[in-house]
């Protein structure tokens, strides 16, 4: 009985400890008590930067997050955005999903408030359809223990976060409509500001970064007249809302709303706000959402943002990937021929399939799977990276770094060779993040884990410093579009002279 009691003793006293040392915060709205993480890192999941927008709250612009009386455990992850399982990469941690998911997460190895760290804020990938910051990809624990403070934010998705309509543009105090999901990320910038210094960080000196749609975010809030003064600096990694990303027009994008609207016999906006959210999303499974030129967040079309110099004046770091597209996008099922190749560039362009085919040449039958691989990038994402990378060194006023990431995944856990021919679309998140060991389905080697350490030093001297350069990395010069120089990231980085300028010059008219 005895030492039953001293068991029961002990466990309280454990139990009465692991509450204690619980790190809690006081923010603007409320105190959040976070967890204490094994590697000292302290992690608060699941906090919110806004309103649920639901019920008249959906599709507006976020309100401001209301206080809470008492401490909020902040120990779990929020609810994912209202999405369709579309990708099966995708692992989530998430609480459900929810039309209320305006959450954030932060983890912070800062131990008091006057530690002053620079931050990173990330934004997720997935066409604007899918993703959700509780990814393991995306876990912010290991770029913590190198001295940041990381952090990843939701965002409204699909038609949540991107439908337009005439009336939502009538009842908008900012005359807009769409363009919901960057405006979230755009509330969590402002949260950040008023609120990282509590969790030891530096609020003159936060990152934005982000993969794919989370680039295309990237660059959308690069060229936001509202982001001024919220971050210094950009990380892109494959997107931008430059070339052929390009939000397309209001007028076109309230047509799309109207057009949705009637064809599911909800011919008005309080028609629309009456649909459940579950149904809504099974309703909007073949349509399509995207950014649109509001007048608000995106007063103009970014190119023209950009172009005039517009954008934020803020260090970039942005690059893309050797196999962002494959082959098959070009060739479809035919043979890797010359002549296959030539026939399908001259299907896709027409007349100016001549001008596309003296920058994309295959020198032999051997060579076609590896440039229509190009080609097929370019087409997808890689050209308007490219164009991201080109205007704001040109208009931005400071210091852009391109590189270029080339490392296949290695054999699969199951025994499974990558026959590919070079780095997939997304395949470099969990490197540059350094969250290999999150995913299992690959047999990680020792080359591997040098590049991600690599890429996430890289990344972090950057968000520290705005340059990626350190100790014993190797050097990695600035971009200009006089002297195109990029780093090559793979087993061993180099940098280079761009070769593919013309590719883009081609492209970009």
């Amino acid at each position: 009985m005895k030492n039953i009691c001293y068991l029961l003793l002990l466990m309280l006293s454990v139990n009465t400890y692991a509450q204690e040392a619980a790190p809690q915060i006081k923010t603007a709205n409320g105190t959040l008590q976070g967890v204490a993480e094994a590697s000292g890192i302290h992690s608060f999941k699941g906090i919110p930067f806004a309103q649920p927008p639901v019920g008249d709250l959906r599709w507006r612009e976020p309100q401001a997050p209301k206080n809470w009386e008492g401490v909020r455990k902040a120990d779990h992850f929020g609810p994912q955005a209202m999405q369709r399982y579309i990708y099966n990469d995708m692992m989530f941690r998430s609480d459900g999903k929810s039309e209320d998911c305006l959450y954030l997460n932060v983890w912070t190895p800062a131990k008091s408030a006057k530690e002053k760290l620079p931050v990173l804020v990330y934004f997720y990938g997935g066409g604007f359809q899918a993703g959700d910051g509780s990814e393991y990809r995306y876990d912010g624990e290991a770029l913590a223990r190198k001295g940041i403070i990381t952090l990843t934010v939701n965002y409204r998705l699909g038609i949540f976060g991107f439908m337009a309509h005439p009336e939502l543009t009538k009842e908008s105090p900012n005359h807009a409509s769409g363009n919901y999901g960057l405006m979230d990320q755009h509330a969590a910038l402002v949260w950040v500001q008023k609120n990282i210094a509590a969790f030891g960080g530096d609020p003159k000196k936060v990152t934005i970064g982000g993969e794919s749609a989370g680039s295309m975010s990237v660059c959308g809030q690069v060229a936001s007249p509202l982001s001024k003064g919220l971050f210094i600096g950009a990380i892109g990694e494959s997107g931008s809302l430059l070339g052929n990303l390009s939000p397309m027009p209001l007028a076109t994008a309230e047509q799309n709303g109207v057009k949705f609207g009637s064809t599911v016999g909800a011919n008005s906006l309080a028609d629309l706000r009456k649909i459940p959210a579950d149904k809504l999303l099974e309703l909007s499974a073949n349509s399509r959402f995207g950014t649109d030129i509001d007048g608000y967040f995106l007063p103009e079309a970014p190119a023209n943002i950009f172009a005039a110099g517009k954008q934020m004046h803020v260090n970039l770091l942005a690059g893309w990937n050797s196999a962002e597209g494959g082959d098959a996008a070009v060739l479809g099922k035919a043979e890797p021929t010359i002549a296959n190749f030539t026939a399908a560039v001259q299907k896709m362009y027409g007349n100016q399939s001549v001008e596309i085919l003296k920058v994309y040449v295959p020198a032999t039958d051997a060579d076609v799977r590896q440039v229509a691989t190009e080609l097929a990038s370019d087409r997808f994402i890689a050209f308007s990276t490219w164009k991201f990378i080109d205007m704001q060194s040109k208009t931005g006023g400071k210091p852009v770094y391109r590189y270029y990431y080339t490392r296949k995944r290695p054999t699969t856990v199951d025994g499974k060779v990558n026959t590919g021919i070079g780095a997939v679309h997304s395949a470099e998140i969990e490197y540059a993040l350094g969250n290999l060991s999150t995913n299992k389905v690959y047999a990680w080697t020792a080359d591997d884990h040098q590049i991600s350490e690599t890429m996430q030093s890289y990344f972090v001297n950057f968000v520290k410093t705005g340059n990626p350069n350190g100790k014993g990395l190797t050097p990695w010069q600035t971009f200009n579009p006089g002297s195109p120089n990029l780093m090559v990231i793979d087993v061993k980085c180099q940098p280079k002279v761009s070769d593919t300028e013309a590719r883009y010059a081609v492209l970009d008219k």
